[in-house]
């Protein structure tokens, strides 16, 4: 839980202008570096950026709330809210969104070939809430019909041992969960007392091009087009959060940093499409972002609610049914009132 620890406001003056001063804490994404080096500012808001590897941002803020505004496993969050926690408030911005059928990791030759080999498998997670399983193992019920209960579940970290759950889960009857906090997924992939990893993150034998340990889609983009063309949904790993304390005494926060992150967000977009110069080191940049475009429809990196209701509603019936959230969530429950709509000219 938390720390007691009060939160005191403090500003930052310029020119006779007193800004709030707020820590943000997020991965250094192209489409959020505009705010935080300060080309884009959020209005009355004066960002003091840090930059951890998520790990390290979701561990500490989660746990302590060190600082005022943070990047969050949106799989923590919905676990949190669905508790009753409402310690943290997040806003619909979206940094991190990936389609997570890549995300399959087997033993070259073993058991599990094709993914319906996987009922009966032995399957690891390093946490069961994290956002990317979430994904995958609704993918795995909903896209090609397995019963998670027909899987034996294993709880390991990816590299290290030690790793646990930071969330309470509801898990649900007839669903085996293991934990091995004395291994690793990737030792028990590699010995074969895994058939499967389910990971965000690569097991390092895999990144390091061991020939043993290979991707059960090694082109996963067509399987995971077909998915987004068979159910509207662009997977949201993570979100934007901010202490409750913040929100309470200031909560013009949550709509002005809304807006700083839309307009960063929509001018990495514009450098990503404009090819008069070469924006990205790929020579191909230009047809790729045009087919995202066309394949997604309009913005290709939706922030806002309702444009990604699909995925919200998908992710909140998921994450109920997986036991990682307690109590069936709506969309409207995430999100304060005054960002979930928007004024019109």
């Amino acid at each position: 839980m938390p720390s007691g620890r009060p939160w005191q406001p403090s500003f930052v003056s310029h020119g006779g202008v007193s800004r709030l001063a707020l820590a943000l804490a997020v991965s250094d994404y192209d489409h959020v570096r505009d705010l935080t080096e300060g080309r884009i500012s959020a209005e009355g808001v004066e960002i003091i950026p840090l930059r951890f590897q998520v790990e390290e941002i979701f561990f500490r803020f989660v746990k302590f709330r060190e600082w005022e505004v943070s990047e969050v496993s949106f799989a923590k969050y919905v676990a949190l809210r669905s508790q009753g926690d409402d310690g943290l408030v997040a806003i619909p911005v979206f940094p991190s969104r990936v389609f997570r059928h890549s995300s399959i990791y087997v033993r070259a030759g073993g058991r599990v070939r094709a993914v319906e080999d996987l009922a009966g498998a032995r399957v690891g997670v390093p946490e069961w809430a994290q956002t990317a399983a979430v994904y995958s193992r609704g993918a795995l019920r909903h896209q090609f019909g397995l019963d998670l209960n027909a899987i034996h579940w294993v709880q390991a970290g990816v590299s290290q041992p030690g790793r646990v759950e930071k969330v309470e889960l509801a898990l649900p009857p007839g669903l085996t969960l293991e934990r091995r906090p004395d291994t690793s997924l990737d030792a028990m992939l590699l010995s074969g007392e895994l058939d499967a990893v389910l990971s965000a993150h690569p097991p390092p034998s895999f990144k390091a091009g061991d020939p043993r340990i290979v991707r059960l889609y090694p082109d996963a983009q067509p399987v995971e087009e077909a998915f987004f063309a068979q159910t509207g949904i662009f997977p949201i790993m993570h979100a934007i959060a901010i202490r409750r304390e913040v929100v309470d005494r200031f909560p013009w926060v949550c709509g002005n940093l809304l807006t700083a992150f839309e307009a960063a967000k929509s001018a990495a977009v514009a450098r990503a499409r404009e090819f008069t110069a070469s924006r990205l080191p790929f020579a191909w940049a230009q047809n790729a972002a045009e087919r995202e475009a066309a394949r997604l429809g309009g913005d290709p990196w939706p922030y806002g609610v309702a444009p990604n209701r699909v995925t919200l509603d998908a992710f909140c019936a998921w994450a109920h049914e997986q036991g990682v959230a307690h109590t069936r969530l709506q969309p409207e429950d995430l999100f304060p009132p005054e960002v979930q709509q928007a004024f019109r000219v």
